[in-house]
């Protein structure tokens, strides 16, 4: 399973679903030497367009998120969290999903089928009333949004048993809110979260205040080693440290004559087996010193910043710059296919990075 898969593009994501300019490690992104704090809140006030609605809301969550999460608040950072927002969701707290009702169905036929469940009998069951007086089928006819949609799956998974059988207790919409954040992630970095949460975390991500604060501690609450914003906005998109880490597989490439995908995916994650990076730094064992243990082991620290520590990372570095004769980047844009029902044309990870880039660019220009 690819990063984009973990956080983006798994199947049903979208069902039915920066220092930003410093090189030294660091907690998040930093303030520049001489540059000082803004006011967040003022910041967004003057950022976001006089159109979107509750722009006072939204000023005032970044203003939070910001604080609660120890974020430098500056100009650029600011600027990256809402060129994120604008690209995921034009700033919108719970967008609209063209084609959601079809996509729903599609995939509820799916399961049903992959279960050798007559889909009658399926389509039967969701004519019964659910908690809110209409038909599940009624709803799915209507719905418009993935918080509707998870609504549907909640009621659907907890109430009727044909719910249990196609999907168990995981509900299928995996990501939701203005920044598109995976509900996953949020699941797992609810520390410090800075309001009471009425409902569940899920609930929360679609809020915009749950939405903004996810989406901004997945995009700046993590140290790298990037020297522009946009290697933060490719990782966001595919996973953390996938710049990083498709860089170093460029370096394995080099290395051992191995032509590899260069996704930022060291290890499988649908698997014990041996991926391919990994099968191809074994190559490289005997000039490593590392056994193929010690080199899965290392491999495994690809989520984090300690593996640009680790002997295997510097080694092949070390290896591929003695056989190109040339010092390899540590960072470049992730080759990944962005793979989703609400994707109709052909788009990549870079594409992401880039179009955010270019709207992180002229929120700072303006």
């Amino acid at each position: 399973m690819t990063p984009v898969s973990r956080y983006v593009s798994l199947p049903l994501t979208l069902l039915a679903g920066l220092v930003l300019s410093a090189c030294t490690s660091q907690q998040t992104p930093t303030l520049k030497k001489g540059e000082k704090p803004v006011d967040v809140a003022s910041v967004v006030r003057q950022k976001i367009p006089a159109s979107v609605k509750d722009r006072e809301a939204w000023a005032q969550a970044l203003a939070t998120t910001f604080e609660s999460q120890k974020l430098a608040p500056t100009k650029e950072n600011i600027c990256s969290v809402l060129a994120v927002a604008q690209q995921e969701s034009n700033y919108q707290a719970d967008p609209a999903v063209p084609g959601l009702s079809k996509i729903a169905w599609q995939e509820i036929d799916r399961r049903a089928e992959r279960m050798h469940i007559p889909t009658f009998l399926v389509h039967t069951a969701l004519k019964i009333t659910s908690p809110n007086g209409k038909s599940y089928s009624e709803r799915l006819d209507n719905v418009k949004t993935e918080k509707q949609l998870s609504a549907i799956f909640d009621d659907f998974i907890n109430i009727v048993p044909m719910g249990q059988t196609l999907f168990g207790s995981l509900n299928p919409v995996h990501t939701g809110g203005p920044m598109q954040v995976s509900i996953a992630f949020a699941e797992a970095h609810t520390r410090s979260y800075p309001w009471k949460m009425d409902g569940t975390v899920r609930q929360e991500v679609f809020s915009l205040r749950g939405g903004l604060w996810f989406g901004t501690y997945h995009l700046l609450n993590y140290p790298a080693n990037y020297t522009a914003p946009i290697y933060r906005f490719a990782d966001f998109n595919a996973g953390w440290y996938a710049s990083r880490n498709a860089a170093f597989q460029y370096a394995v490439s080099k290395a051992t004559g191995v032509k590899l995908a260069l996704d930022g995916d060291l290890i499988r994650y649908d698997s014990d087996e041996a991926g391919k990076t990994e099968l191809a730094v074994r190559k490289l064992a005997g000039k490593l010193s590392l056994s193929d243990d010690e080199i899965h082991r290392q491999l495994k620290k690809g989520d984090s910043l300690a593996f640009e520590e680790t002997e295997l990372y510097k080694g092949v570095y070390k290896i591929a710059q003695q056989k190109t004769g040339k010092t390899l980047v540590k960072e470049m844009l992730p080759g990944i296919q962005l793979e989703s029902p609400k994707i109709t044309r052909n788009l990549t990870t870079a594409w992401f990075a880039k179009r955010v880039d270019d709207r992180r660019a002229k929120c700072m220009a303006n």
